[in-house]
């Protein structure tokens, strides 16, 4: 989704920093008054120096060194303060963007990239501050000097002055040209590095995938051609900055020989002293370095203005499920859960469940068995409101999940995934994931109940021992197994079981299986499972097909039905 394009959409990240950027603007006061004060004794060294009092001179440079200590001073004090302030901006920002994508819906992390996103969060941001900062601490204080010294030089003589700024609006016109066309190339720069960033997080969580169908050298090829591609969007904005600095250096040369001809002039015509003019080329010289300063501040404001529409993009996402103003609080749940009548798409007019009602009392294990893309996850989905059904209602308890809060709601179901995701961090803040703080006598509980204690107390340091990224260092039934001690920690009156064993050998799901029942006693079930030797002791199996329960009963009344799941059954115990 597009956003209005301009820095005005960090003012509300500015504003609570207005005491810092307070500080920091007194700062720029002092720096600029101290910058027109040399460039005043710099007149009064023309007659000295005429005269050749070397005396004179001496004490006029002695106050031109403490007026140079003092505006360093002050140039300190708007370093200090204004960096404090555009570092604080860019923390908060990010922050909220963070917040803000965990708020977001399963659907779009279903096609956002991953490593598209961590640029945004960290180069981008990275970028908004710095533009920032280059915004407090030189900007501002550029733009002061050029408006002071000017005013300084029309009052020494109005002349001289024309003469210097008659390029200006030429200049400005360039740069402004130069600056939209650096805007348009950094963004499309800043998208390709997005991509690059994103086929290095694609590669490196599949490597093994890549080595095992020997496609090292597809994926080299597929990154140098998208490298090609960002190299050459970076090199379009370099050729062009490369473009417009001897150009704007040709009109700053103009600018500074109009400056001497009409000095020579004006000193002729008694217009002017000797000492006025070397105050007055003071103040020119000391104009070039913030000219420069400002163009290149404007050529980086264009580019950072790419990471700033990027980054405001995901705060224009909203999520689609929302929590209603006066959502309650779930209270405890004795585990009744009811689907009345429920309908799905994720694409309007391609349903993925059709009209399904279903009634799970507490305590009851229900199966959802049927072939891939029947919909039985989505079915569990809904649940915990991952997504909302286009129609219909689920209740727990009796109370529409769409009144309560999320967090409520999220908290009271527990879901144990067919690969389970390992957090970086220690084995025991894995099991205990997502509580601030915990006991760990209650962990060791759970893993107990997980059949997860012996292993880890087999670690070098047990509990305390360092989960490698994504849990590698960890087998598959191991990971199930702090999974299963996770959702016994959180101690839930609903459970998903989202096809919890089907990637495991014989051993790791005989101490699984074991595991998962002594989490489903007395808690009411959902399992999804292609294995059809784990749903037998089921009170319900439920068959999908095409989003629609075709049948439901026990173990024993679908065989001697001889319909879907007695083919199922069959194919896998012929």
């Amino acid at each position: 989704m597009k956003t209005r394009s301009n820095y005005w959409q960090l003012l509300p990240y500015i504003q609570p920093q207005w005491q810092t950027i307070t500080k920091g603007f007194i700062g720029i006061l002092g720096y600029v008054l101290a910058t027109l004060t040399l460039i005043n004794l710099a007149g009064k060294l023309a007659v000295p120096f005429g005269d050749g009092n070397v005396v004179a001179i001496a004490q006029i440079a002695g106050i031109c060194a403490v007026v140079f200590l003092v505006r360093g001073f002050f140039q300190s004090v708007q370093d200090i303060y204004m960096a404090q302030a555009a570092l604080r901006v860019a923390f908060n920002l990010r922050k909220q963007v963070y917040a803000h994508l965990q708020k977001l819906n399963l659907s779009y992390f279903e096609t956002a990239k991953a490593g598209d996103l961590s640029y945004r969060l960290t180069e981008d941001i990275d970028r908004v501050g710095e533009v920032v900062n280059k915004i407090f601490h030189d900007f501002i204080p550029c733009v002061l000097q050029l408006l002071a010294i000017p005013i300084y030089m029309i009052c020494l003589n109005w002349q001289l002055t024309l003469a210097t700024v008659i390029v200006a609006p030429l200049m400005g016109i360039l740069i402004g040209w130069f600056g939209e066309r650096l805007q348009k190339y950094s963004r499309r720069s800043q998208n390709r590095v997005s991509t690059l960033s994103a086929i290095l997080t694609e590669v490196f969580s599949g490597i093994r995938l890549v080595q095992a169908f020997a496609a090292e050298n597809y994926e080299i090829a597929r990154f140098s051609r998208e490298a090609e591609r960002s190299l050459k969007a970076k090199y379009s904005a370099e050729r062009l900055k490369a473009i417009q600095i001897p150009i704007v250096g040709f009109l700053e040369a103009v600018s500074a020989l109009s400056l001497l001809m009409v000095g020579g002039w004006q000193i002729s015509q008694r217009n002017l002293t000797v000492g006025e003019f070397f105050s007055y080329l003071a103040a020119a010289a000391l104009l070039i370095d913030p000219i420069g300063h400002t163009t290149n501040n404007y050529n980086e404001f264009k580019q950072g203005e790419a990471s700033v529409d990027r980054v405001f993009e995901l705060l224009a996402i909203q999520p689609t499920v929302l929590e209603k103003p006066n959502a309650i609080v779930l209270p405890p749940v004795q585990g009744k859960v009811e689907y009345a009548r429920v309908a799905f798409a994720y694409k309007p007019g391609e349903p993925v469940l059709k009209d399904i009602s279903l009634l799970a009392l507490p305590g009851e294990a229900i199966a959802l068995v049927g072939a891939s893309g029947a919909g039985k996850t989505t079915f569990v989905n809904l649940l915990p409101r991952f997504y909302d059904p286009v129609s219909g209602q689920i209740l727990i308890d009796g109370v529409d999940i769409r009144d309560v809060t999320l967090h409520s709601l999220r908290r009271q179901i527990g879901i144990v995934p067919q690969e389970t995701i390992m957090f970086s961090g220690t084995i025991a803040q894995n099991i205990a994931f997502g509580q601030d703080s915990f006991e760990m006598s209650a962990v060791e509980a759970a893993a107990k109940i997980a059949n997860a204690h012996q292993f880890i107390s087999q670690l070098p340091e047990g509990y305390d021992t360092w989960v490698g990224e994504r849990g590698v260092n960890l087998s598959g039934g191991q990971r199930q197994r702090i999974a299963i001690a996770r959702a016994v920690l959180l101690n839930p009156q609903i459970l998903i079981l989202d096809e919890a064993t089907s990637a495991l050998d014989s051993e790791s799901e005989a101490l699984v299986q074991e595991a998962l029942e002594r989490l489903m006693q007395g808690r009411t079930v959902l399992i999804i499972a292609h294995r059809l030797s784990t749903v037998r002791r089921c009170d319900r199996i439920l068959v999908l097909e095409q989003g629609q329960m075709v049948e439901s009963g026990t173990h024993e009344e679908l065989l001697e039905l001889h319909g879907r799941y007695a083919r199922f059954y069959a194919q896998q115990f012929s």
